[in-house]
């Protein structure tokens, strides 16, 4: 029976991935150019869809401007969680308005909708970078990551030799595959209180 389970998680994935869908405001046509194709120039009022982790904020007096470590989008168009060294670079996104940099905080996952207009070159230390910007239309702020443990409880005496204690540690509950499981103890009951006596 445990020789099924693989299987039937694998379909459960498929199911939620065809699920997916892009939220409304960020639906359109958009060219396929990365950040580092647009820091080369030539790519000046291409629409795209880019999207990553915000670095910082910054209102100016008519709009405010986004400074983003670009990672690739999934099939809701929301950055991949991403791990040390994944991503596609930085690019900044303005658009008219203020945006509170105490909401809009360093880290929060943001996609944005846009037009490529040229490059803006900012220090990163003390190298010049060439930020691809990105006068937006759309600015889209993902809401936090949840994380969710997930662990198996099995009645006392039970095991399960598929996702027995030979796999190790590094095969947790969907999505987190390495995360370390949950293990639940359960203590037997006490016996029950004597009967009163009269």
């Amino acid at each position: 029976m445990s020789l099924y389970r693989p299987l039937a998680l694998a379909t459960v994935i498929a199911a939620l991935a065809g699920c997916a869908t892009i939220p409304k405001p960020l639906v359109g046509n958009f060219a396929s150019v990365s950040t580092a194709s647009a820091q080369q120039g030539g790519a000046g009022g291409t629409q795209v869809r880019w999207g990553g982790e915000i670095i910082k904020t910054e209102p100016g007096p008519q709009q405010t401007c986004f400074y983003l470590l670009a990672r690739p989008l999934d099939s809701q168009a929301r950055p991949k969680a991403g791990t040390a060294g994944e991503n596609d670079g930085r690019f900044v996104a303005c658009r008219d308005g203020f945006y509170d940099p105490e909401v809009f905080t360093r880290g929060r996952e943001m996609t944005v909708t846009g037009t490529l207009h040229g490059t803006v070159t900012e220090k990163v230390g003390q190298y010049d970078y060439a930020y691809p910007r990105v006068e937006a239309a759309v600015v889209y702020l993902w809401p936090k990551r949840q994380r969710i443990d997930r662990g198996y409880y099995y009645p006392p005496g039970f095991y399960d030799p598929f996702w027995g204690p030979g796999f190790g540690p590094y095969w947790g509950g969907y999505p987190y595959w390495g995360a370390p499981r949950v293990i639940v103890v359960h203590q037997p009951l006490p016996p029950p209180p004597p009967p009163p006596t009269k």
